[in-house]
């Protein structure tokens, strides 16, 4: 997947801010953070989306939620709360088209969405 720029990233041909790293996820800073903490976790192996999800896909999605736990409480949000999203198709803003989870903190988030 050499087109892919999370690919490229996780093989490190790509330059990232790594924030913690495991044998099935990769997590990385945001270069764009919409939060004070905005980290993307994504799994190793490529996966367009979540849409793209299959059962076969269980251990490797249960490690991106462990990583996104795990960076959570690294970046000190795991006590005040903190959001998890993915993103699905255009309009939703996903502009790589590998699985990724946003890992948002660092602020109050308002709800509903403004």
């Amino acid at each position: 997947m050499t087109e892919c720029l999370f690919c490229a990233i996780v093989a490190g041909d790509v330059g990232s801010t790594e924030v913690l790293s495991t044998e099935l996820a990769y997590a990385f800073r945001d270069i764009h953070p919409g939060a004070p903490t905005h980290v993307l976790v994504v799994p190793r192996e490529h996966i367009a989306d979540a849409a793209a999800l299959e059962p076969s896909h269980a251990d490797v999605l249960s490690a991106v939620f462990d990583t996104a736990r795990q960076v959570a409480e690294l970046e000190g949000l795991a006590e005040r709360g903190y959001r998890l999203v993915f993103n699905i198709g255009a309009d939703s803003g996903n502009s790589v088209p590998h699985l990724h989870l946003h890992v948002l903190g660092g602020r109050l988030f308002a709800w509903p969405p403004g």
